[in-house]
């Protein structure tokens, strides 16, 4: 039987005053590690003080895997992911936030689907685990899970909540997450849409299982919708800066008029909960498309407390 080809792994961790960082953390911990694999763990502290230094210095006694600790005080989450990608030593490096819990077999999963496809970016499923506080339309209609969106059979953006980025290859080559999107968010959908249209290929590694649990600042339609609007602000910002014109304006018509189509649905629905919710989030993703495409900048999500 041949050996297994001794590999390097990275894994990521940005974090800004999060106190879940320890549950996060502690289950990296307990991976199963790839054959002839290697892990190391990088933490990108963005707070204006080293606050989870002493966490990971903590936990670093404990830890089967050494841990990097960075530094990064701008309170853009940009500036924590290129401190990774900057840190990073190996073949290559995942990405988890600091909220999320990894399976045992997170790791593994991701880095067989990565050798078998030869891709430059795997992701993986993040679910989502609802308290009692949320409503029985966001249960039922899972808002909050994250899984790739397939357009004709491919993946062309992706997250960073549940990756692997394949550091030798050339589509990676000197990448960076937009400062610019550093504190709005959309960083991720800008980086993996360079990617892909650079001609590099993302697979979905499905059994590559994350959790995240959902707060009750978050169990929300409100906190949704905002979120699906800024989603649609880079979108449109995205196809903005790469059609002039009338091309623009055939796009902007066009994300107006699905809009137009989800808010009728929305109407049609009221007494649906969950396909009611799923349109009118639709609606709100085709309204910050719209406004993206006219040059409307993206709402601060990051380097603040938050509250919603």
């Amino acid at each position: 039987m041949m050996e297994e080809t001794p590999l390097r792994i990275d894994i990521g961790i940005c974090t800004f005053r999060r106190l879940e960082l320890e549950e996060t953390l502690r289950s990296l911990f307990a991976l199963a590690v790839p054959p002839a694999a290697t892990v190391r763990l990088i933490v990108a502290d963005n707070d204006a003080v080293p606050s989870a230094q002493p966490l990971v210095d903590r936990l670093r006694e404990i830890s089967p895997f050494p841990i990097a600790y960075v530094h990064c005080p701008q309170s853009n989450i940009s500036i924590a992911r290129n401190a990774c990608l900057t840190e990073c030593n190996a073949d290559y490096l995942a990405f988890i936030d600091d909220d999320e819990t990894a399976e045992p077999g997170w790791l593994t999963a991701l880095t067989a689907t990565a050798r078998q496809t030869g891709a430059d970016a795997v992701l993986g499923p993040v679910r989502a685990v609802y308290g009692a506080e949320s409503a029985a339309w966001m249960r039922d209609g899972d808002f909050h899970s994250t899984m790739p969106v397939f357009v004709g059979g491919t993946i062309r953006t992706g997250y960073t909540c549940n990756v692997l980025l394949d550091m030798r290859s050339p589509h990676l080559a000197g990448a960076k997450f937009a400062l610019s999107l550093g504190q709005s968010g959309g960083e991720d959908t800008h980086f993996f849409t360079q990617l892909t249209e650079s001609g590099g290929r993302i697979e979905f590694a499905s059994d590559a299982l994350i959790l995240e649990a959902v707060p009750a600042k978050r169990a929300s339609f409100s906190w949704l919708a905002k979120r699906r609007f800024r989603s649609g602000q880079t979108h449109g910002r995205i196809l903005a800066a790469k059609n002039s014109g009338l091309r623009r304006v055939r796009q902007t018509a066009m994300a107006g008029l699905k809009f137009g189509y989800c808010a009728a649905v929305v109407a049609g629905t009221v007494f649906l909960p969950v396909t009611r919710t799923h349109y009118a989030l639709r609606a709100a993703l085709h309204a910050g498309a719209v406004m993206g495409s006219l040059g409307m900048r993206e709402i601060r999500q990051y380097g603040i407390t938050e509250t919603a």
